[in-house]
């Protein structure tokens, strides 16, 4: 028996996360396997080969698998699952939406957000937003488990020699369509990938200061811009900059949060970052109980000087 991960891909291919997972499915012990679904996938899948680890990769290219609809996608994990005993995913919004309906189809209590691995069937996760790591058993049989992938280094892209098998379609269930993708468009690095990430809270104001001021920063830093729950929820940045248990998990070498006061949710998503630094006019901030670098200043103080110190 082996273990199954889920790929996810998109426009530019294979996404990184699948690569993650499959780093977290090799500390299981048994060969790992790719399960690849879409269309037209005969690039994505001639790379996929190199990837370190993989002992085959299960191709099934037809168009009901075009736009990674779970309803679709699902039928044909559960045509896999009898060959495996677990299967994986990253906990991306693609993993936490196909694998709950594919454990649902196969009557298997699954577990989620896993961040570390002791056993085939032992994986601690987080808790209470984060704040507590539970050690969990996986019950005998098939397991289910998502990761998150900011945990787990990524699998090399080159070393393997990945056998391709082609699978037949499950079809289309039609249960539900594409009706259209909107993709956000930005210079800026991709949030839950990028090495260096810089937020901002509420604190700012309004949407025109959150922009002004963290844009020209993130653009000499290279850095991806995250918000805070509530400066998402007051309108001043987009919902797909949240940064939090609620948001988006992060772990870059360097975070930097401007104004954010560190509510539990928030620090749940950043608490693998290497280095997290706080600037915060309130001393009694929760976000300086876990910032490796605290400052006590007007952000509005401290960013423009940094800026000028990066150019200088």
């Amino acid at each position: 028996m082996s273990v199954l991960v889920i790929a996810e891909i998109d426009q530019n291919g294979l996404r990184a996360a699948t690569r993650s997972a499959i780093s977290a499915a090799a500390q299981l012990g048994q060969s790992v396997d790719l399960l690849l679904a879409g269309h037209e996938l005969e690039g994505i899948a001639s790379k996929a080969i190199s990837i370190k680890g993989l002992g085959k990769i299960l191709l099934a290219d037809s168009a009901e698998y075009a736009a990674g609809l779970a309803e679709n996608l699902a039928p044909l994990i559960v045509q896999q699952a009898a060959q495996y005993d677990t299967i994986v995913a990253a906990a991306t919004s693609f993993g936490k939406n196909v694998l709950p309906r594919a454990a649902a189809l196969l009557d298997v209590a699954m577990v989620s957000e896993v961040t570390q691995i002791i056993g085939p069937r032992t994986f601690v996760r987080p808790i209470y937003a984060g704040n507590l790591n539970a050690t969990v058993s996986a019950p005998e049989g098939l397991a289910i488990i998502t990761v998150r992938p900011t945990v787990f280094e990524a699998a090399a892209e080159e070393g393997g020699a990945a056998q391709i098998v082609h699978l037949n379609t499950t079809g289309d269930v039609a249960m539900s369509k594409l009706l259209h993708r909107d993709l956000a468009v930005s210079d800026r690095p991709e949030l839950a990938t990028a090495k260096t990430v810089i937020s901002g809270g509420r604190s700012l104001g309004s949407k025109e200061a959150f922009q002004s001021t963290l844009e020209p920063l993130a653009a000499k830093l290279g850095a991806a811009i995250g918000a805070t729950r509530a400066a998402v929820d007051s309108g001043m940045a987009p919902n797909d900059s949240q940064v939090g248990q609620t948001g988006t998990v992060i772990a870059p070498d360097l975070y930097i949060a401007f104004g954010v006061s560190g509510a539990a949710q928030h620090v749940g998503g950043i608490k693998d970052a290497k280095i997290i630094v706080a600037v915060n006019i309130d001393p009694e901030a929760p976000i300086f109980q876990v910032a490796n670098y605290g400052l006590v200043a007007d952000l509005f103080t401290v960013i423009p000087e940094l800026s000028a110190a990066l150019k200088a």
